[in-house]
């Protein structure tokens, strides 16, 4: 307060008069009049000087400041992803086909819908070889749109046809790939506002994004797997988190608190047309709100609030897929029918009664909440005929020792490492760059935290009251320390989903450094003064920051020097051969992941792929897949035939491949039929088959093969025949 503001407060409090003083001084006609009218309030004069303060600038330039730096480190990111991807393949320089090749597996099967809508003569045309589509599971029929999450090349392909300058001024990958690497660059922004508002210094948000991109390894892989589900929709998660920091609040402005809800409706929307393993993460999401809720944390409204947007988002999402089963059917769904009834029983649980007698109510309620979700689950299941998801419960169960080793199904998952188990060098190497030990530590700190929180709520006399003490005066904290811990478990178990984790882990690491009520509680015994906590604080950010750089910055500089090129001359040739001396009707068979390049490089129809989401695609490449089994000749052709096959490509590097731990293709087939692999000599159920196997057998050009099929292309990892 200024030495004018305390002499003018003096003045007033020696000048006031007293009420009795004011009435013996008034005439009694016009105490009659004062009783009968309304007294006017009289408006207070403005201050001679109404410009902002000192102070006020000071604190305006530096959210400006925080804002650009959050734009800029941002925009450093988008452009470090797009070098990185560009030095690892000089994607830049190598042919159409190459690029295209070099979107593997998925990435490809998914980039070939946009090429389709580009190349389409119009849009709606477009859009009805999708719903109407006789290539990507020949001779099958699907609506696409429907069955896989691929929204964004239509929106994509609709903006590049639309728009003059932008076709004129990019070819039509270099826009599809850079519109995803500034996607991920607005993420990193979003996570730096996301620990700006959490601890009330956009330096945390530097060292927040700082973290994420200096451990790039473990926090993202969109420069390796650009058209991937994830790599569209993760963002709009991370926009999700930042608005939820936001709402959550106990105090927030009106305007904002709109704004922020207008961002979680939307950009959960996106999170989830994006993505078909969204469900879970949004199941995920309503457990750590159902935490906070039953807990007390949480205002009521806003939970309610939230479950709205996010179950009118799965219906919309659905409806959009052309009311998707999947979606209907999802535990999202059913999770959130039965956490909504339970809000209806709210008296019940924010009772008065001891420490024993809440603990007691929140677990009732939390049991309570699963039994009603599965019940409502089988009902809807049974209601709409649903089957298509059995495939990820029995990969569950197997996972954990449960199923049985024969399905072929999981095994597929089981083999795949990206659904393996979280590996210990993820951990070694988060700790080589500062941030897993730090959030290590935080989160911890936040979990013990919370459990003594709501034990000092739930000892007060009476729940209702404003006492809130520790994480209850700050729900949004509370929330996001259950979310990164349930997101945490996902990555533990599943390595996939580890990119769900490690953001929370740089967003949490650096809250925790930087907080600056935490730190002001810490400084209370020295000091009470902010602008020593203030101080004090950034130099720990500044301190750990330095160190940081001071360790990265060389690997780094030293990888952006390192140029590589993409070069795979056998799938080149392979695709040139097939679009130059195969008929357009052709139709191909193989491998998964290979067939999602013949699809994009070639326009060829193929009979299955890569996105296993679908009960029927799943039976029909398992018998596809027999083409790597101990068969005959007589009963492949069948087999090929049945699904109008006229291709096979036979891949050296799967019929040949040394066996590993059971999950060489070969050997999940010969375990799906019974037989033991090859080097296996004993296991319960399963027989040894002598007959040669099929894909290594057919080089030798027996006569009984040679009736059915015939060599038309061979190089040293393919070779392609032709059925007779």
């Amino acid at each position: 307060m200024s030495e004018i503001s305390v002499m003018e407060s003096r003045q007033r409090r020696h000048t006031k008069p007293s009420a009795n003083n004011n009435q013996k001084n008034i005439p009694a006609e016009d105490k009659k009049a004062k009783r009968g009218s309304k007294k006017k309030k009289v408006p207070a004069a403005s201050p001679p000087n109404s410009r902002p303060s000192t102070g006020q600038c000071v604190t305006i330039l530096w959210g400006l400041i925080g804002i650009l730096a959050a734009v800029a480190i941002g925009y450093a990111h988008a452009r470090y992803m797009s070098t990185l991807h560009d030095n690892y393949l000089w994607f830049s320089q190598i042919s159409e086909l190459e690029r295209e090749i070099s979107f593997r597996t998925e990435s490809g099967l998914y980039y070939s819908y946009y090429k389709q809508m580009v190349n389409a003569p119009s849009i709606m045309e477009g859009i009805n070889s999708l719903t109407n589509d006789t290539l990507t599971e020949f001779p099958s029929s699907i609506n696409v749109i429907e069955r896989m999450n691929i929204y964004q090349e239509i929106i994509l392909a609709t903006i590049y046809r639309s728009f003059t300058v932008i076709h004129k001024n990019f070819q039509p990958v270099f826009f599809y790939i850079h519109t995803i690497f500034s996607l991920h660059g607005a993420l990193v922004s979003s996570l730096f506002i996301t620990a700006w508002m959490l601890s009330e210094s956009w330096l945390t948000g530097v060292l927040a994004a700082s973290f994420y991109i200096f451990n790039r390894l473990d926090t993202t892989r969109v420069e390796y797997v650009i058209p991937l589900r994830e790599s569209f929709s993760l963002p709009f998660l991370w926009f999700q988190v930042a608005a939820i920091s936001y709402y959550l609040r106990w105090k927030t402005n009106p305007v904002l608190n709109k704004i922020s809800i207008a961002v979680v409706a939307f950009s959960t929307f996106l999170f989830m047309l994006f993505w078909q393993f969204s469900q879970f993460i949004v199941l995920l999401q309503t457990f750590s709100l159902f935490a906070v809720w039953v807990l007390g944390m949480v205002p009521q409204h806003k939970v309610k609030v939230l479950l709205v947007i996010e179950l009118c988002n799965l219906l919309l999402v659905s409806v959009m897929q052309f009311c998707s089963p999947m979606i209907i059917g999802s535990l999202a769904v059913s999770f959130i029918l039965s956490f909504m009834i339970l809000l209806m029983f709210k008296n019940y649980l924010f009772s008065a009664g001891g420490s024993f007698y809440q603990f007691f109510k929140v677990s009732v309620f939390s049991l309570a909440s699963l039994v009603l979700m599965v019940a409502i689950n089988k009902l809807i299941k049974v209601a709409i005929s649903l089957d298509a998801d059995e495939h990820i419960f029995k990969f569950l169960l197997t996972k954990f020792g449960l199923g049985s080793y024969t399905d072929f199904d999981s095994q597929l998952y089981l083999c795949n490492g990206a659904f393996g188990f979280l590996e210990w060098d993820t951990f070694v190497r988060l700790t080589n760059g500062f941030v897993f030990p730090v959030y290590a530590v935080g989160h911890g700190s936040l979990l013990v935290l919370m459990l003594v929180s709501c034990f000092k709520k739930w000892r007060h006399k009476s729940l209702t009251s404003n006492y809130r003490p520790l994480l209850f005066a700050r729900p949004e904290i509370a929330f996001h320390t259950v979310q990164a811990l349930l997101f945490g478990l996902l990555a533990v178990s599943t390595l996939r989903m580890k990119y769900l984790w490690t953001p929370y882990m740089c967003i949490l690491g650096s809250v925790f450094l930087a907080d600056r009520k935490a730190w002001k509680a810490v400084l209370s015994k020295v000091t009470d003064q902010e602008y020593i906590v203030f101080l004090f604080r950034h130099f720990v950010i500044g301190s750990i920051l330095a160190s940081l750089l001071y360790t990265v910055l060389p690997s780094v500089y030293k990888e952006l020097e390192d140029l590589k090129e993409f070069w795979d001359p056998d799938t080149v040739d392979l695709m040139e051969w097939i679009k130059t001396n195969s008929a357009p009707a052709a139709a191909f068979s193989g491998s998964m992941q290979l067939m999602a390049g013949v699809k994009l490089c070639t326009g060829r129809a193929i009979t299955n792929h890569p996105h296993y989401e679908h009960k029927l695609l799943r039976q029909k490449t398992k018998m596809i897949y027999q083409i790597y089994g101990r068969k005959p000749p007589e009963e492949i052709y069948k087999i090929l035939t049945h699904y109008k096959t006229t291709h096979i490509i036979l891949e050296d590097s799967i019929c040949l491949a040394p066996s590993r731990n059971g999950c060489r293709t070969p050997d999940l087939i010969d375990v799906v039929n019974g037989e033991l692999p090859d080097d296996v000599s004993h296991r319960n159920g399963l027989v040894r088959n002598k007959h040669p196997r099929f894909c290594d057998e057919i080089r030798k050009g027996a006569k009984r093969y040679t009736k059915y099929f015939r060599l038309v292309f061979e190089n040293r990892t393919f070779r392609v025949y032709q059925l007779l």
